[in-house]
């Protein structure tokens, strides 16, 4: 049970279901008076979430693969015609094994995924991986009823509760990807207030990836084929070390450290 490995009080606030954010925030009050002070789970029908209420409005995160905007971007997104796509090598006949060091919320591992690409992903952090491993698990149950497609590709999905220094350090474990996709901790700039708020909450959780240096030198030891690192577009490189070639968009870039040409 979520509360007794994280060793949490369990509150039944059934009775605030549907209630708006400040009725729900005081009634919490009464239930946690620390709810000011911290993030909490809330578990409700649509699933596990972590809700801050910090910020004058709350806010809420959680791990979502079957919701509107991410089944828009599932049909309409682009395809392998997208910058991850061509950053990780996807092509007419090529769906490399991907493992994903800094999975967070699984967003990019599931548009991969969704490519058909076989994915290993690992969140060091366990409250985050408990909110990807519900995500997954809500939408593996509304797939059974409505999406077989969608079946299929949380199949390609595999979470594995290790750091990446521990599972890439062991090779019997790790293997050797076609492809190391690292996507480390970065201050965000967002015009949007609510996404900064979200990307607030988000960074008091995970905190700073002072290793990504690091990870970085793993990665290029395990990848058969390539790594890449996602960064905010102006960010410097990781360790200093200059990519093969680098793919740029708006406001994120991908650079790519090719170490094998790919014949998948």
């Amino acid at each position: 049970m979520l509360a007794d490995r994280f060793g949490l009080p369990v509150v039944n606030a059934s009775k605030l279901s549907g209630a708006k954010n400040m009725q729900l925030k005081r009634g919490l009050m009464e239930l946690l008076p620390q709810v000011e002070s911290t993030s909490i789970f809330i578990w409700d029908a649509t699933g596990l979430a972590l809700r801050s209420f910090k910020a004058s409005n709350s806010v809420s995160i959680a791990a979502d693969f079957h919701g509107a905007t991410v089944s828009y971007r599932r049909h309409k997104g682009g395809g392998k015609g997208q910058m991850i796509a061509k950053a990780v090598g996807l092509g007419s006949g090529l769906n490399p094994t991907v493992l994903d060091a800094t999975a967070g919320l699984g967003g990019d591992a599931f548009v991969l995924a969704s490519l058909g690409c076989e994915m290993t992903l690992l969140e060091r952090v366990p409250a985050v991986r408990e909110l990807l491993n519900a995500g997954l698990q809500q939408a593996e149950q509304y797939a059974r009823n409505h999406d077989s497609e969608l079946t299929a590709i949380l199949k390609r999905m595999q979470v594995v509760a290790m750091t990446a220094q521990q599972y890439m350090a062991d090779r019997s474990t790790c293997g050797k990807p076609d492809v190391v996709y690292l996507d480390p901790m970065f201050p965000a700039a967002s015009k949007s207030a609510m996404v900064k708020k979200e990307m607030r909450v988000f960074h008091e959780l995970v905190g700073a990836d002072a290793d990504a240096d690091g990870l970085l030198e793993l990665a290029l030891a395990v990848a058969k084929h390539r790594v890449v690192v996602k960064r905010p577009r102006l960010a410097p490189e990781l360790a200093d070390r200059s990519p093969s070639h680098t793919i740029i968009g708006k406001r994120n870039r991908y650079d790519v450290y090719t170490l094998q040409k790919m014949n998948i």
